[in-house]
């Protein structure tokens, strides 16, 4: 009988690639779960992920008259933060640097992150950079953008014709 298991030894998981074709086949998944679930606000980076360039989480909320963004950045000093708009994409970008001493220490477990944290959100168009304002407290950014005056309009209705 061991013969007839041997013989109906399971080759289908290794025509398809085995193991390691499911785990990337999850992977891909979760990926395109977590890129689906904050629609219009992409994860942006210079750098590709696994580069040193570091997802950074925010909160985005408004007002009748205004955007605001909050974003979480412990341990990151205040100069070590910056914050642009270009035409529309607002661009938060830090940097934690790793401390100096681990090196001397016999380290057990190594949770913290640092490296480059950077977000690119786009915002409706109009928006007047000089108008913007940013706050740091206590690891917070804080970043307010008053809405413009009068959005314009791209959307405009196509009549459809008849084929010739």
């Amino acid at each position: 009988m061991s013969e007839q298991q041997t013989d109906r030894s399971p080759a289908l998981p290794s025509l398809l690639g085995g193991p390691s074709m499911f785990r990337s086949l999850q992977e891909e998944m979760d990926r395109m779960l977590r890129a689906i679930s904050t629609p219009q606000m992409a994860w942006h980076s210079g750098a590709a992920p696994g580069n040193g360039a570091l997802g950074l989480r925010v909160d985005i909320g408004e007002t009748e008259g205004e955007i605001h963004v909050e974003a979480d950045l412990p341990g990151v000093p205040e100069d070590a933060v910056e914050v642009t708009l270009d035409d529309d994409i607002l661009r938060i970008r830090a940097e934690k640097k790793a401390h100096a001493d681990k090196s001397e220490k016999n380290m057990r477990v190594v949770e913290r992150s640092h490296g480059v944290f950077e977000r690119a959100i786009r915002m409706p168009a109009g928006i007047d950079p000089e108008t913007v304002t940013a706050s740091f407290d206590n690891g917070v950014l804080s970043v307010t953008l008053p809405k413009p005056a009068e959005i314009p309009s791209t959307t405009r209705r196509i009549a459809i014709g008849k084929a010739s």
